[in-house]
């Protein structure tokens, strides 16, 4: 998901994170220019801290009310209009945001801890870019922004044999699909060539955007990023670090299972018997997740499992079944059920007539009760889940939209997809019991298999979420210097996810443009958190629930209490600390990784059986 600049500005929907591919636009192409005639700010240049909430609360509220509803018009019916309304209308937010951010940095006298010195702190943070005061300088890195993710979104590569080329949904199916390792290397590299261009203007970007953060009182943007998370920009970076080496030792067993099963398929010419993996046999265009290659690694014995997909289809589901099997699993919680216009205004199939963004997510339109969901609902296990997920963000949105403007968002930026996320855990083979989807759930031999899959997501994908802003917050800060750019980002691959490329790679490359993240300034920390959260979210909310079994096995499904405990912490929105919201929920007041490595130990004990005589770590 991608939660945008705003407090609760942007549409939030599951990214997920590489399932956004280049047909769904990318983040939106914004003008930087820092105060254009329409999203002025009427506060004078020295304008007070109440002066400057006010302006939140009511003119960039309402900016952000006309983005959103030009933003929905625009994914629901493409056409160049729509988009050229859609893109002048965020950039007058991003403009008013701006100003106010700019503005609020000057205020003096400000204490410590009080809510108007964390609101007006929070204006500061809200935007992932800061442009330069000068016009120029503003406008060029706008241009810059644009064209990286222009390059990106417009990327084709035809592989070897084919007649037409293919984007990177096309590629990354292929990816997936094809067990040929030559093809495959073929397909990687010819979507990775697409940095290749985008490096100078990568270079440039870094120093204008540094520039902006510095004149918002932040050593780089690294370090503005970094302080969004209620500690010292250095603390955070440590605390990464900390949760990173509780969960590592899961993620190096599953690393040597795999690494042995894909050797075992494509010989020990293209996979070694130690040692990293080559990325491009992972299933996925970065590695980062490694569900699709599941067929290849499967346990022998774990049986068929549930097959979700097959039920809903026998019974003749609808969409909009399937969407309300997911309001029931809130409303069963204690929340009220969703609003009427949910159903009137929601896409939840492809329309015939017209282009749309299928991709995914949830709305919040006004900031009080238009909530909505954007979909192309297939009737499939995984959109099943899908909307269990999203739904979770439209509860979340409608429980915090009583605070201040600017607090109507998540405790941090982690808590939104960990909220969806974790609604999804709930989603066992129980649950669908309970609402009648099943007859009874399979028994526990087949735990493994479910298990294994499920980490192939999940854990597969953590070092790639830690890595992402580690190499671009030491690109800010100076530490990793243009003409290491590339090999850098191979450094932290094989550091941290124990993968190489399929062929070397030189500084003219520029592997890390290759991510959409990357190409368009959007901060990837809050994956790396989500993944952890959620499963602390899960262990809290389950612990009590009724039943028993393993934590894998347990769903909050009708759970009042854990409903009431749910609705006081997403309420919160951010008025408070992380922390604090956090241990409303949980009890305790850190990330925490052994809620994850409670909710995968029977994985993790079948996976060191398995390593047992074979070479682990690369």
């Amino acid at each position: 998901m991608e939660t945008g600049g705003l407090p609760g500005g942007y549409p939030q929907g599951k990214l997920a994170d590489n399932r956004r591919t280049a047909s769904d636009g990318g983040p939106p192409r914004v003008d930087m220019r820092a105060g254009g005639r329409d999203g002025a700010m009427t506060s004078p240049e020295g304008a007070s801290a109440e002066e400057i909430l006010r302006e939140a609360e009511t003119r960039l509220k309402q900016l952000s009310i006309e983005s959103s509803r030009a933003e929905w018009v625009r994914s629901t019916f493409i056409t160049e209009d729509t988009e050229a309304v859609a893109s002048r209308a965020t950039a007058r937010v991003m403009e008013a945001t701006m100003a106010l951010a700019k503005q609020a940095a000057r205020v003096p006298g400000l204490v410590p801890g009080t809510d108007t010195e964390r609101q007006l702190r929070l204006l500061r943070l809200s935007l992932p870019l800061a442009a330069p005061s000068d016009a120029t300088s503003a406008q060029e890195l706008s241009a810059l922004v644009a064209s990286m993710e222009g390059t990106y979104s417009k990327m084709t590569y035809a592989p070897r044999g084919a007649s037409t080329p293919f984007d990177l949904q096309g590629l990354s199916r292929i990816l997936g699909q094809s067990r040929d390792p030559a093809e495959l290397a073929d397909v990687w590299t010819g979507w990775h060539s697409v940095g290749r261009s985008m490096k100078p203007s990568f270079t440039r970007y870094v120093a204008l955007a540094n520039r902006g953060a510095q004149e918002l009182g932040f050593a780089d943007t690294g370090a503005m990023w970094r302080s969004k998370y209620d500690m010292d920009p250095g603390a955070f970076a440590i605390e990464c670090d900390r949760v990173w080496a509780q969960v590592r030792p899961l993620y190096v067993a599953l690393h040597a299972y795999v690494r042995r099963r894909l050797r075992e398929t494509y010989g020990p010419g293209a996979v070694p018997e130690a040692g990293p993996i080559p990325a491009h046999l992972l299933g996925n265009m970065w590695a980062q997740s490694w569900e699709l290659i599941y067929p290849l690694v499967a346990p022998p014995t774990s049986g068929a499992g549930v097959d979700l997909t097959k039920i809903l289809v026998d019974r003749g589901t609808t969409p909009e079944q399937m969407v309300r099997y997911g309001e029931k699993f809130f409303v069963s919680l204690g929340f009220d059920p969703l609003p009427a216009s949910f159903w009137t205004r929601s896409m939840f199939t492809r329309p015939r007539d017209r282009e749309v963004v299928c991709h995914a997510s949830a709305w919040d339109l006004d900031f009080e009760e238009d909530l909505r969901i954007k979909m192309c609902i297939e009737i499939t296990a995984d959109d099943f889940q899908t909307i269990h997920h999203e739904l979770g963000h439209n509860y979340y949105q409608r429980a915090y939209r009583h605070q201040p403007f600017v607090y109507r968002d998540s405790a941090n930026d982690g808590f939104h997809e960990a909220i969806g996320d974790t609604i999804g855990l709930s989603v066992t083979p129980e649950y669908l019991v309970q609402i009648g989807l099943l007859d009874r759930a399979p028994p526990p031999e087949q735990d493994i298999g479910l298990l294994l899959a499920r980490a192939l997501e999940k854990v597969a994908f953590l070092p790639f979420g830690l890595l992402v802003d580690q190499w671009r917050w030491k690109v800010f800060s100076g530490e990793i210097p243009p003409e290491r750019y590339n090999a850098a980002w191979w450094d932290l691959k094989r550091k941290y996810q124990g993968v190489v490329p399929p062929s070397p790679r030189s500084e003219e490359e520029f592997d890390p443009g290759a991510k959409l993240h990357v190409a368009g300034n959007v901060p990837y920390m809050r994956y790396f958190l989500a993944h952890l959260l959620q499963f602390q979210f899960h262990r809290a909310l389950a612990r009590d629930a009724a039943g028993s079994g393993p934590i894998h096995r347990r769903s909050i499904y009708g759970d009042r209490a854990a409903g009431k405990r749910l609705q006081e912490m997403l309420a919160l929105g951010c008025s408070r600390p992380w922390p604090d919201a956090l241990e409303l929920l949980t009890g305790e007041r850190a990330v925490d990784g052994t809620a994850l490595l409670e909710y995968f130990a029977p994985l993790q004990r079948w996976l060191d059986e398995q390593n047992r005589g074979h070479p682990v770590g690369w």
